[in-house]
């Protein structure tokens, strides 16, 4: 795919591959003449062919984060009953809403206001509310900033997920993820550049467009990791082939490959088939070391709940968030299968059963990156697409509460970030009085990701990728903003 891509001084162009699959497409090329020297970019007239690698490099300017993880929540997590309380909600428990509401699912809609299931209190030093179900970020709270005024616009669970991951309500965008790589590249070399961790139960909705390129170098795209051993397939080489066969086989396909290059400059789709054979061989080690978290102590261990039969999957993904991180990864994403935090009935045993499984371990990643000094250069992510109403869903458990559950709310939801330049212990805007609308302190989908892209030293107005006469954008909302009150 010929293209470019723009950022303010820099032309971060460099040479790159296409790749084959989800495991070759983060890789490097080879480097023997091809691409830029470490932690500078490679400029080129815009007229000549471009091609695209993963070598560090620099952001136009200085930037705080250097990693992110993302802990993305499908389906919606309600923060009337985790992080947003509210008094009036008391009040009004069991009378209709007194106010215009959007359904999403009319059909099973009801008026009747359901105050929330669980009790709230102040945690830390900042004094930040949250309730009873999130014991372990309330040991963070000091750490963390809590925004209470998200938005989207858009009640339907694809529309929201891509406005939060792409920047826009529509599928066939690149991710965010992939954007940090081809701005900034990894400065990892032997490690997929961007990691997708699903989840055992299944792959999350929407599937592989959670970590997709788009219209962006295939390279860009993330790589899934299986949530189970082997983590990525097919690492080792055949038993026959191993040591210096192997080696002789690699010297010799490097040879073929330079001479191919000298011929036929600009063959991006076969250049990446050549540079995957040698960059497979790079993660025999490095990968399987990155995964194996046997190494770590048990005290580490047990801090993310990985000897606990509740957290011991999501501990264990945080665990190897972390390590990747450690290592040079760029970007990381943790995710559950389906959307599990789609309550729209049986709320009342559900979202217990949630938290129960990711509560410690998200706590653990935040508190595990400070003790290593990981943390300040380390965006960490928790939320979702939406989050809930604040009246009951599903007329046929108004007799049965335990059935009851919420529907879905875009218009002001909750989610929590960590470290990457983000302030400490503070809470951001604020719903009505219902947690229905956010009314100060909006932070639309689209000025989320310009204050991420803010942290990594980007400009959301001016990142651009150019494909023919077609130019895309993360953020190309004339009206988006850098959130410049949740910074530090």
């Amino acid at each position: 795919m010929a293209g470019e891509f723009t950022t303010t001084g820099a032309a971060f162009l460099a040479s790159s591959a296409f790749s084959l699959s989800s495991v070759a497409a983060p890789w490097l090329l080879q480097q023997d003449g091809l691409l830029a020297s470490e932690g500078k970019a490679l400029a080129k007239p815009i007229d000549q062919p471009t091609s695209f690698d993963l070598l560090p490099k620099h952001p136009p300017k200085p930037a705080q984060a250097k990693a992110m993880i993302s802990m993305f929540m499908l389906g919606g997590p309600s923060q009337i009953d985790l992080f947003d309380p509210k008094p009036e909600l008391y009040k009004w428990h069991g009378k209709n809403f007194p106010e215009d509401i959007k359904f999403d699912n009319a059909a099973q809609a009801s008026r009747e206001i359901m105050a929330p299931l669980w009790k709230f209190k102040p945690h830390g030093q900042c004094g930040m509310e949250l309730s009873e179900l999130v014991p372990h970020l309330g040991s963070i709270a000091d750490d963390i900033t809590l925004i209470r005024s998200m938005h989207t616009g858009v009640n339907n669970h694809l529309p929201s997920n891509y406005a939060m991951n792409t920047g826009q309500h529509r599928s066939g965008r690149a991710v965010l993820g992939s954007w940090l790589l081809n701005a900034l590249g990894s400065e990892s070399q032997e490690l997929p550049a961007y990691v997708a961790l699903t989840d055992p139960r299944g792959l999350p909705l929407i599937g592989g467009e959670n970590w997709s390129n788009g219209p962006l170098p295939s390279i860009f795209q993330g790589t899934m990791v299986r949530p189970k051993t082997p983590r990525i397939f097919n690492l080792d080489a055949p038993r026959h082939l191993r040591g210096k066969a192997q080696r002789t086989q690699l010297e010799l396909l490097d040879a073929l490959n330079q001479k191919h290059l000298e011929e036929h400059s600009g063959e991006s789709d076969l250049q990446a088939r050549m540079a995957s054979y040698g960059l497979a061989a790079r993660m025999q080690s490095a990968a399987k070391e990155a995964f194996d978290i046997s190494g770590e102590s048990k005290h580490i261990r047990n801090m993310y709940g990985v000897d606990q039969d509740a957290t011991r999957d999501y501990g264990t993904r945080c665990l190897i968030a972390r390590r990747l991180v450690e290592r040079g990864e760029r970007f990381v994403q943790i995710l559950c299968n389906g959307q599990v935090w789609d309550h729209h009935g049986s709320i009342k045993t559900a979202l217990p059963q949630r938290c129960a499984e990711i509560d410690q371990p998200a706590a653990a990643l935040v508190k595990d990156l400070k003790q290593r000094g990981l943390l300040d250069s380390t965006l960490v992510h928790w939320g979702g697409e939406m989050g809930r109403l604040p009246v009951i869903q599903f007329r046929e458990g108004l007799d049965r509460r335990d059935k009851v559950g919420r529907d879905h709310n875009t218009y002001g939801f909750s989610m929590w970030v960590a470290g990457g330049g983000m302030k400490r212990g503070y809470v951001h805007g604020q719903t009505d009085e219902f947690s229905h609308y956010a009314i100060d302190g909006i932070v639309h989908h689209y000025d989320w990701l310009a204050t991420v892209l803010h942290q990594f030293g980007l400009n959301h107005h001016e990142l651009a990728f150019r494909s023919g006469p077609r130019e895309f954008k993360l953020v190309d909302q004339p009206e988006a903003k850098v959130v410049k009150e949740l910074l530090v």
